[in-house]
């Protein structure tokens, strides 16, 4: 874990490093709701992208990483990058003290905490936070977005407007 030093105390202070892991296929407002305010309680946030071969995902994660880069563009604090493999192998190697994982409803808890306990199992020394979306957000997921605008359904204030932007340019590519 990185250490920086507190303005006028001369103490080392342990950078609090959390990473919030996902698909983000897309990234939705929700996720961004979760990211900004677990900047309060985190000095830095790696927002995650999950590589998984198994899966055929709308958009590849490149394009994932460059939409997620460009909502935080102006957020020092937050940053974006890929990875796949064992979680918390990835979080040991970032220094990051905890997951932050994002809870919509009691549907997601099961497997939540399953995973959660198993994280703690591999990787004691890192934490698992839940946190649950502002109201507004609670049942949205990406893959309800994806089939909401599929079907032509408004998505606007759902996500973040260059997701949008990037879900009209691949539909119009075809």
């Amino acid at each position: 874990m990185k250490t920086e030093t507190s303005a006028g105390a001369g103490a080392q202070v342990a950078a609090r490093l959390a990473v919030y892991p996902g698909s983000f296929d897309p990234l939705t407002n929700g996720h961004v709701d979760i990211i900004l305010r677990g900047l309060r309680i985190f000095d830095r946030i790696v927002v995650a992208v999950l590589t998984n071969p198994e899966k055929t995902p709308l958009f590849s994660v490149e394009e994932r990483v460059a939409m997620a880069r460009e909502v935080f563009r102006g957020q020092p604090r937050v940053e974006v990058d890929a990875f796949g493999g064992l979680l918390v192998e990835y979080a040991r190697r970032k220094g990051a003290c905890a997951i932050v994982r994002g809870l919509r409803a009691i549907s997601d808890f099961e497997y939540e905490f399953q995973m959660a306990l198993m994280n703690r199992r591999l990787s004691p020394e890192i934490e698992t936070v839940f946190m649950m979306p502002a109201e507004a957000y609670t049942y949205i997921s990406s893959r309800l977005i994806r089939e909401v605008f599929a079907h032509g359904g408004p998505i606007t204030g759902l996500v973040p407007d260059v997701v949008e932007k990037q879900l009209r340019e691949k539909s119009a590519r075809g």
